[in-house]
């Protein structure tokens, strides 16, 4: 399996970007996400996706050089308009806006249409947590042309996975980041196991009959997938559609075939408001330290080895990965090598 350092990465990711139609700093930021995704051990959402993102731009519903625009505002509210860039620019544009009007005024809310792939969720969470703000983000409309979720209790499609994150920070402690979809396994997850020839966890989809599989090629045969933890799973899901897709509107803001089915009718809110509300930002690091190390150091139960906090996980996944390289998959790197000689650039 090759190995390759996080520079090593990003410039591969850049160059194939830039290749294929991408201005430098879309390109850049592309290659931020992506790597960083792997870095952390995400790799459902590294730079596997890079040759459908190319892809996406020859059929037109990336535009590369785009850049991402503010439709609608107040002091602690914005909408922004992707103008169907990179999923991965425009959320970052209206992460940093979010946080920027929280900074002035407390909290703030900022919703994003006509955006691709927005990658990793938990990246977003880290950078607001990074900044001392508490971030709460809310994706949908994924499913409404492409359905692949069953409603809790129902025999038929109607949603997709509909991804949640929570970021809340800490002092000296990592903070807490949660990132997941509330399908019981992202999409990502069922095609690398697909891929690598693995089976599911159980309960996590149905095959086109509607029975229970843990066989991935299940999926792609019609199979669909189910919420995670049952009808409170299933509550979640609804609430990001509700948050994501109809408070921002997504649906208002179709145009043609831009975005792809999966994503045209995507909505992502972010609700991001100041740690230090109630509270002095020391007192509230303190104590989100104090309650961090109290759940670190609960005994493990048999078969685990730590007790960790949402977030734990990635951090690990960075500090092995800085140290040792990023193991990329022989499918994924040839794909990548692939990709790039069609470009006319070398793979490095």
């Amino acid at each position: 399996m090759p190995v390759k350092t996080e520079i090593e990465l990003h410039s591969l990711v850049e160059t194939i970007l830039v290749a294929a139609g991408a201005d430098d700093s879309n390109a850049a930021r592309v290659a931020d996400a992506l790597v960083l995704s792997d870095l952390s051990g995400v790799v459902t959402h590294g730079v596997m996706h890079l040759p459908g993102y190319v892809g996406s731009i020859r059929a037109g519903e990336i535009v590369p050089t785009a850049r991402p625009e503010v439709v609608k505002q107040t002091p602690t509210s914005a909408l922004v308009k992707g103008n169907w860039t990179f999923g991965f620019v425009s959320s970052m544009f209206a992460a940093e806006l979010a946080i920027e009007k929280a900074r002035g005024h407390g909290v703030a809310i900022v919703s994003v249409v006509q955006a691709n792939h927005i990658g990793r969720l938990g990246e977003y969470a880290e950078l607001a947590a990074s900044q001392g703000m508490v971030c709460l983000m809310w994706a949908g409309g994924y499913g409404v042309e492409q359905p692949v979720a069953v409603p809790f209790g129902g025999s038929e499609p109607l949603l997709s996975s509909n991804p949640i994150s929570i970021g809340v920070p800490a002092g000296d402690e990592p903070s807490m980041i949660v990132d997941y979809a509330t399908t019981a396994v992202a999409n990502s997850k069922v095609l690398v196991a697909h891929r690598d020839g693995k089976q599911l966890p159980h309960g996590s989809i149905v095959d086109k009959a509607g029975k229970a599989t843990t066989e991935p090629a299940d999926f792609f045969d019609g199979g669909v997938h189910l919420p995670f933890g049952g009808h409170k799973g299933y509550a979640i899901m609804l609430a990001s559609e509700y948050l994501g897709r109809l408070f921002s509107g997504a649906d208002a803001y179709l145009e043609g075939d831009r975005g792809g089915t999966a994503m045209r009718h995507q909505g992502v809110t972010f609700i991001v408001f100041r740690a230090d509300l109630f509270q002095s930002m020391a007192d509230f690091n303190a104590g989100a330290d104090a309650f961090g190390r109290q759940v670190r150091a609960i005994p493990p139960a048999p078969g685990f080895d730590r007790v960790m906090v949402p977030g734990d996980l990635e951090g690990r996944a960075r500090a092995e990965r800085r140290r040792n390289g990023i193991p990329i998959p022989e499918v994924v790197w040839k794909s990548l090598t692939d990709l790039a000689a069609s470009l006319g650039v070398g793979a490095g």
